[in-house]
């Protein structure tokens, strides 16, 4: 797969670009974390985010914040191997709410003899827009929490495109609670039902999503490596992905993530990895 190499390719960059530069960043990396905690109003917490379930905006965000991100990931399944493509701008329009709109995409390709026609269509997943707010940020406990919702619209694949044009719509509030333990220690949940709704039938269908993230935040710096855990519980069954991770800052306003799958209980999924591009505008 070409794609593997590419991100194996990626990953050896960005450790040998990380490893030049780290004495360098160290000074600027500092000052970024207390700009984030000490010297801004209203009070905000500094806390790893998870890379694959990723945040609406930060927890405590603050007004004018924005971030692009981009995303590429590859998914081995049995019968054919599935490509991810995003992209998401989120932003605070005012202190603790963040807003988000992203485009997820899916492509298809047939392995082990496989027809064509018997994988999905390649296709632009749907239109997702969400909104969290942080309602609580406790400096001294080094703790904040969020509420937030995310519509999914979800739309046709390219094969079905206009027929109809939006097949669905996806309800998913969530809740954020985080803590930070000690000074390099960050510990997270992200939980909440992920509700569907299908238009031509008019049938619902209820999963519930419970993921939790532990990172190790290098002192001095934004970068930190972890692992998500993801945890999906659906009537009887249960799926759970273990993601390992790890976050490098390779400029004073982009990061690079970097992420590998590994499903515990999943019958047709195997291993995945994803890259995650982060871009911070000034503001």
């Amino acid at each position: 797969m070409n794609i593997k190499k590419i991100l194996i390719l990626i990953l050896v960059l960005v450790l040998s670009k990380h490893a030049n530069a780290q004495i360098k960043n160290i000074k600027k990396d500092s000052l970024y974390i207390k700009e984030v905690e000490n010297d801004k109003k209203p009070a905000k917490v500094l806390h790893a985010e998870p890379l694959y379930i990723d945040l609406i905006r930060d927890l405590g965000a603050r007004k004018g914040e924005k971030e692009w991100n981009l995303g590429l990931g590859l998914t081995d399944n049995l019968q054919f191997d599935s490509y991810e493509a995003l992209i998401e701008y989120e932003w605070a329009p005012a202190d603790r709410l963040g807003l988000e709109v992203e485009l997820p995409f899916t492509f298809y390709s047939p392995v082990n003899g496989t027809e064509k026609a018997d994988i999905p269509s390649n296709q632009l997943n749907s239109i997702k827009v969400a909104a969290q707010w942080s309602f609580y940020v406790n400096e001294v406990a080094a703790t904040s929490m969020a509420i937030g919702y995310i519509n999914e619209f979800e739309l046709s694949s390219f094969r079905d495109f206009g027929k109809p044009l939006i097949k669905g719509n996806v309800y998913n509030p969530f809740l954020v609670v985080a803590k930070r333990l000690g000074s390099n220690f960050h510990s997270l949940i992200y939980t909440g039902p992920m509700i569907e709704q299908n238009f031509i039938t008019n049938k619902f269908h209820t999963t519930y999503d419970i993921n939790t993230s532990f990172h190790y935040m290098i002192s001095d710096t934004r970068n930190f490596i972890g692992v998500e855990f993801n945890k999906t519980l659906d009537h009887k069954d249960f799926d759970m992905t273990i993601r390992p991770q790890m976050r490098v800052s390779v400029a004073d306003n982009l990061l690079i993530g970097i992420i590998a799958g590994i499903p515990v209980s999943r019958e047709n999924e195997r291993f995945s990895s994803f890259l995650r591009l982060i871009w911070e505008p000034s503001h």
